[in-house]
């Protein structure tokens, strides 16, 4: 069983900057991958960003050159730096962990962006 508790998340200005924090109770060096996801209501949750257990990186179109994904096993922490925010980022983010298979999702944290 993994936990993932979410961090960082306010109000900002368009064109601000927020960085959001995923603290998880283990990150296992053979797990799958880790990601951040994006949810407005009405809507299903999107893949913002993710990251592999070798590092390896992949973004959302909408979010390339402007957010950059991190992870540290020290710490056993992920991080989302967004830069230049948008009124379109507003939402609810979710962090998430595939391990053996299985997805951990945090509870959220809410980023609201005012233009």
């Amino acid at each position: 069983q993994v936990q993932l508790v979410e961090s960082g998340g306010g109000l900002v200005q368009a064109g601000g900057s927020l960085r959001l924090t995923c603290e998880a109770s283990q990150i296992r060096r053979s797990h799958d991958q880790m990601g951040w996801y994006h949810q407005v209501p009405g809507k299903q949750r999107a893949l913002v960003a993710s990251i592999t257990s070798g590092g390896g990186t992949n973004y959302a179109d909408s979010v390339k050159g402007r957010f950059t994904i991190s992870r540290s096993y020290v710490v056993k922490t992920m991080y989302l730096q967004m830069n230049s925010l948008k009124p379109g980022d507003t939402g609810v983010y979710y962090c998430s962990q595939i391990d053996s298979g299985v997805t951990y999702w945090g509870q959220g944290t809410q980023v609201t962006v005012s233009s």
